[in-house]
């Protein structure tokens, strides 16, 4: 368990947070995105709000993204969903290209190759990735940190594989991004959806595109915002298409952008490698009070396949979440040593022995 010094003061920079064990499901937004959809309600429930304000504001988001992935603003494309740019890899692909998922891995990264009906699909358990492939793998699709078990990939393993055999690489880091560095993950897509660790409203993706990537696939959702400047481009005939990642963006949701514009700032602000340091000290010393190894996720997961321990949880006041058989709980900034040992207790209270007088 990680001393004091490592435990963040955040919590008063959320209205909850005590008890909630959810962030790698729906997280909580911080007292600056709270104000700013505060704000934008009511700047366009008056009619003050403008499509040039809205822009502006994804662009300081688009900064924000580029910050928290480690690359610059003109290799981000913003979006709706994780599966949307999953879903331009998969369209890009030749046919009969071999994909390379996780066996278990989140449907987003996965579904897309599979709906296409012409390409070879392999998935292999998550510590076979980096051997599995081969110079015949055109991609290999997967998310930094499992959903289902929290378990977290070889980033460097399977990079250095993929190099080697001339793949392309998409990595999610939806699971990942807000509660660890994610400034140095080397790709050819990193996707990513801000409303899980960086509490954003849902509706707020972003993407990172390769030179490689940028060049080999088609942009197949492009529309207006498409162009170098979108109030350039609202109108045919002519195809208007940005030189970089710009040319894969889809119209943005605007008030959800709003959000996200301040959730993704105050994510950029932190020193995440204190943040991972934090919550893999909660996370750890809650996996010691339930007699599970340390781990180097924020993520905790175990057998529950009656859903007995996450019933404990919630009787309990704690808010979890199961997947795939499994109660899963999650520690972020906004959590402390009082959290785990009421959640430690709940769940090793739901399994002492009943004893009858």
């Amino acid at each position: 368990m990680l001393e004091h010094a490592d435990r963040l003061d955040l919590g008063d920079r959320f209205a909850a947070g005590r008890g909630y064990l959810a962030a790698c499901t729906l997280g909580l937004p911080a007292d600056v995105t709270r104000d700013a959809v505060r704000r934008d309600l009511e700047r366009w429930s008056t009619g003050s709000a403008s499509a040039a304000d809205y822009s502006a504001t994804l662009e300081r988001a688009r900064v924000h993204a580029a910050a928290l992935l480690g690359t610059e603003a003109e290799r981000i494309a913003t979006g709706s969903q994780v599966s949307v740019f999953a879903g331009l890899a998969a369209a890009s692909a030749p046919a009969g290209a071999e994909i390379l998922c996780i066996d278990g891995d989140f449907s987003s990264v996965v579904a897309p190759f599979l709906a296409r009906g012409d390409l070879r699909v392999r998935h292999v358990p998550l510590d076979a990735l980096a051997d599995a492939i081969t110079p015949s793998t055109w991609l290999v699709s997967y998310s930094l940190v499992q959903s289902a078990t929290g378990e977290v990939a070889d980033l460097a393993t399977i990079t250095a594989a993929a190099r080697t055999a001339g793949a392309l690489t998409l990595v999610d880091t939806t699971q990942a991004t807000g509660w660890m560095p994610a400034d140095a993950v080397e790709a050819d897509l990193v996707v990513c959806h801000a409303y899980k660790w960086l509490g954003a409203p849902r509706g707020a993706a972003f993407a990172s595109f390769s030179d490689r990537a940028i060049t080999e696939f088609t942009p197949h959702t492009a529309g207006w915002y498409s162009g170098t400047d979108p109030w350039a481009s609202c109108y045919g005939p002519e195809l208007h298409l940005a030189d970089g990642a710009r040319r894969f963006e889809v119209s943005p949701a605007w008030h959800a952008w709003v959000g996200a514009e301040a959730a993704l700032g105050f994510a950029a602000s932190l020193d995440l490698e204190s943040v991972r340091r934090h919550d893999l000290g909660l996370a750890n010393a809650f996996r010691e009070r339930l007699g599970l190894e340390a781990s180097d996720s924020a993520i905790v997961t175990w057998p529950d396949e009656t859903g007995c321990d996450l019933a404990a949880l919630t009787v309990a006041g704690l808010v979890a979440s199961g997947r795939a058989g499994r109660a899963r709980v999650a520690f972020h900034l906004w959590n402390d040593d009082e959290d785990v040992a009421r959640a430690a207790d709940a769940v090793n209270g739901s399994r002492r022995p009943l004893v009858l007088s």
